[in-house]
């Protein structure tokens, strides 16, 4: 008994220890505070006695995301329209049982399309389905009975890269193309261009329209790219 006795006195005061000691609890900051038993203090005679108030701990101010910034790009002002012909294309003329006719033709620097017979015919500004309804329509005037024409581009005008690229200037267009691609095909950016948007120049409606646009914009035919310079 006394063996008993003397191995449960020490588990006994390790347990009058941690009774004694204070327990802690999450505080309003987000860290452990302790739980102190809060003391009554005595009222005026007559009244029980009351407890301590507690203190009111200030809100913590809620974070506030910063703005959204404003875009850096001023995408250009035009309808996504189909593509219309201008100087410098060159298009492949079929007229249907007439081989004397059919033939590629290009784009002159007049925006017309000079053809046997009917002459020079307005291209700048029209889609090559409007192009085969004037062609045909002036075959029908006194040459051709019933004329079946299709056009369609079989070259594509060049585009141009200015500023901070490796190579600047005229270029092929590829189809499907971006701003991207047209970077790569002049060489890559220089070391001081800015990487993340250009300047956009493109002819539209017999005026130029101009944009600041990333670099994922589709190019078009007669595009002017200018790659700035960075500040830093």
């Amino acid at each position: 008994m006394r063996v008993r006795r003397a191995l449960l006195l020490p588990v006994v005061l390790v347990l009058a220890q941690c009774a004694r000691e204070p327990q802690y609890a999450q505080g309003p900051y987000g860290y452990a505070q302790p739980a102190y038993a809060q003391p009554a203090y005595p009222g005026p005679a007559g009244y029980p006695a009351q407890p301590y108030p507690q203190p009111a701990y200030p809100p913590q101010p809620a974070y506030a995301a910063p703005a959204a910034y404003a875009p850096y790009a001023t995408p250009l002002a035009i309808p996504d329209t189909p593509y219309t012909l201008d100087s410098g294309d060159r298009l492949r003329v079929v007229v249907f049982g007439q081989d004397g006719l059919t033939s590629t033709y290009a784009v002159d620097s007049g925006g017309n399309l000079s053809m046997p017979l009917i002459g020079a015919v307005p291209a700048r500004g029209l889609t090559t389905h409007q192009l085969a309804s004037e062609i045909g329509a002036r075959l029908k005037d006194g040459y051709i009975r019933d004329p079946q024409v299709a056009v369609e581009v079989e070259t594509y005008r060049p585009f141009f890269i200015l500023g901070e690229v490796a190579f600047p200037g005229q270029y092929p267009y590829v189809a499907n193309m971006t701003v991207e691609t047209a970077v790569a095909i002049a060489g890559g950016f220089s070391p001081r261009a800015k990487r993340d948007a250009v300047d956009l120049s493109r002819p539209y409606n017999g005026q130029i329209v101009k944009g600041t646009v990333p670099v994922t914009t589709p190019v078009r035919p007669g595009d002017t790219i200018n790659v700035a310079e960075r500040w830093f």
